[in-house]
């Protein structure tokens, strides 16, 4: 067998030539392929950006990134508040000023006591605070007289209200795990840990253990009473609030306010709704560690609960850990507000490009 190829004739291989460019010819132009997959995918990309750009969408999802950020920087002194909360008379490790229990929370566990359920709680705050943000926006739609137009104060408390017991329902679970991770490492006696280095159980296990210990499903909704009668005023208020506060401050002439007109109308809604529901708060706390081992206050109802709150530890029982709450507060919500109204405007204008 020869491994020469074999020669061909001129006539041959000038119509082999021919043949060959008019089949070339009639390929298309590489210009012409490479066109159709930039047309599929701005198309695909225009899709997702007129989704995101829908106004619910646009505040679920900034809303989330405004509650992860709102509770980080205000992490320490909401476990601070915590541990204030769930004391009663006989337990009094943190009856101390704010600055002295920071610095016994941190001379006791370091810098990762400030941070002590932050885990958990950016966990449940993201779809909360997106859930919240998205539904009350989702409401407005329907208490609207006409599309885009303005809602009266007592629409806006009623929108806020629903939009908070829709979060809440949600959440619900994640916020009593978060609660008992904030005081489990904390120095209560009556908590009796065997060791200072004893491993604590993280956020999946302590949900499991009370799951398995403390009533099943039902347990994990322990104390979601008192924490909707608090929640839906409090986020009825504060909506309503910021959008009055905000409306107020806004120059006359302009669509909206600057950044620090916005940190501000956020301060105040905050502190304004925080201090009207603050006694539900207290309520919420003690209910979720009610059945707690060594812990617990083994309160009846809401009821009951106040009744013995007041009878033992007077009417200042119920506004334990305000002082900490409302120097967070302020922080919080400012900067829940503009990190809100920044991201939202961002998704929103993504429609325009």
């Amino acid at each position: 067998m020869s491994l020469e190829r074999p020669k061909a004739s001129p006539d041959n291989g000038s119509n082999g030539d021919e043949k060959t460019l008019s089949k070339l010819s009639q390929l298309p132009s590489p210009s012409a392929t490479t066109g159709t997959f930039p047309d599929k995918n701005s198309s695909f990309l225009n899709g997702v950006r007129g989704t995101v750009a829908d106004p619910v969408t646009a505040a679920f999802l900034a809303g989330g990134v405004a509650g992860a950020v709102s509770r980080t920087i205000v992490s320490p002194l909401e476990r601070l508040k915590i541990l204030l909360q769930i004391q009663t008379v006989g337990r009094e490790e943190y009856k101390l000023s704010i600055w002295q229990a920071l610095k016994k929370i941190g001379k006791e566990e370091g810098w990762r006591g400030f941070m002590r359920g932050n885990g958990t709680n950016c966990i449940r705050i993201i779809p909360y605070s997106a859930v919240q943000f998205g539904s009350y926006n989702f409401y407005k739609r329907f208490a609207e007289p006409s599309p885009g137009a303005d809602l009266t104060p007592l629409r806006r408390l009623i929108c806020g209200g629903a939009a908070g017991i829709t979060s809440v329902i949600i959440t619900y679970p994640l916020d009593i795990v978060r609660t008992r991770l904030s005081i489990q490492s904390a120095s209560f006696a009556a908590l009796k840990r065997e060791s200072a280095g004893e491993r604590l159980p993280g956020m999946f296990t302590t949900m499991v253990l009370i799951y398995k210990n403390e009533g099943g499903f039902f347990a994990l909704y322990r104390g979601i009473v008192p924490t909707v009668a608090g929640v839906a005023p409090y986020v009825g208020l504060n909506f309503m609030t910021y959008e009055s506060v905000r409306k107020y401050l806004t120059p006359e002439g302009d669509t909206t306010p600057g950044p620090l007109r916005k940190l501000l109308a956020g301060a105040i809604s905050g502190a304004v709704a925080q201090t009207c529901t603050y006694p539900f708060d207290v309520l919420r706390r003690r209910f979720q560690i009610n059945t707690m081992s060594n812990m617990g206050y083994q309160y009846k109802s809401i009821f009951d609960a106040v009744r013995i709150i007041v009878a033992e530890e007077g009417a200042r029982g119920l506004f334990k850990g305000i002082a900490p709450n409302l120097l967070k507060v302020a922080p919080s919500m400012a900067s829940s507000w503009l990190s809100f109204e920044l991201t939202r405007d961002f998704l929103i204008s993504l429609d325009d490009r």
